[in-house]
């Protein structure tokens, strides 16, 4: 609609009713290929997640030479809460399986995800926490994929502690829960502090500081204005999630209200 109302008013400065006419016609035809052109941008943008995203995640699932039932239902987990077509699904499973083979190039995967997230840091680490999220879904993130996941942290132009940070996230959000009335074990606390980001020494202002900071970067609603797609939404609500359990670990073992 703004488009062919600022045709129309050109043509009608220019030349009239007439010019209004075909200011207005010009105004739509513009229009309509803008919108096409950036529905076509999405389309593919979105292809190319779904590719990049399970083919990382294969390979992650065989580098330790073993891909388990858990990692495969956590795969088939994620293809839900991205709320992925029968036809996506079938992409993303055919992505998985080439990721598994001994010759996929993982670095050419990530670099082409790159490509897209660029100047885009929400969906980069959304992109980064699946993959922890996947290779975590036995209980245990081994050696060889927790170096596989740094490097392709690297690649993304993310760091280590990113990984460590995530990996503490998971931990301590699918930790059972203690005893009724008891402190939470050191372990969970331990792993609650390096998810939000701060040490153990640090003080309770800082530590309300650390977690707002990362709740507000991390918001469904801002991620969104920032160009997150709305596949990824449930993702980001589960890291809020994660956060909030983080914190809630810290303050019970500190007594905070």
């Amino acid at each position: 609609m703004p488009f062919i109302v600022f045709g129309a008013f050109v043509g009608l400065l220019i030349g009239g009713f007439r010019g209004l006419i075909i200011g207005a016609a010009i105004g739509y035809a513009l229009g309509w290929a803008l919108r096409n052109m950036v529905l076509g941008r999405l389309h593919v943008a979105q292809s190319q997640l779904i590719e990049s995203a399970f083919s990382v995640m294969g390979a992650l699932a065989k580098a330790d030479r073993v891909v388990t039932r858990d990692e495969i239902q956590v795969a088939e987990t994620i293809m839900s809460r991205l709320h992925l077509s029968a036809e996506q699904r079938d992409v993303a499973k055919a992505a998985f399986n080439r990721g598994k083979a001994p010759d996929f190039n993982v670095d050419a995967a990530v670099d082409d995800f790159a490509r897209i997230g660029r100047g885009r840091g929400p969906l980069l680490h959304l992109f980064l926490q699946v993959q922890v999220m996947a290779v975590a879904a036995d209980g245990n993130v081994h050696a060889a994929e927790h170096d596989m996941l740094v490097r392709v942290a690297r690649r993304l132009g993310l760091t280590e502690s990113d990984v460590a940070q995530l990996e503490a996230l998971l931990r301590t959000a699918s930790a059972g829960p203690g005893a009724a009335g008891a402190p939470p074990p050191k372990r969970k606390v331990d792993d609650a502090y390096a998810a939000l980001g701060v040490s153990p020494g640090a003080s309770d202002a800082e530590l309300k500081r650390a977690y707002r900071r990362l709740m507000s970067q991390n918001h469904p609603d801002k991620l969104a204005s920032r160009g997150l797609p709305e596949s990824m939404r449930e993702l980001a609500e589960e890291r809020t999630r994660e956060i909030n359990t983080a914190y809630d670990l810290i303050k019970d073992s500190r007594n905070l209200v």
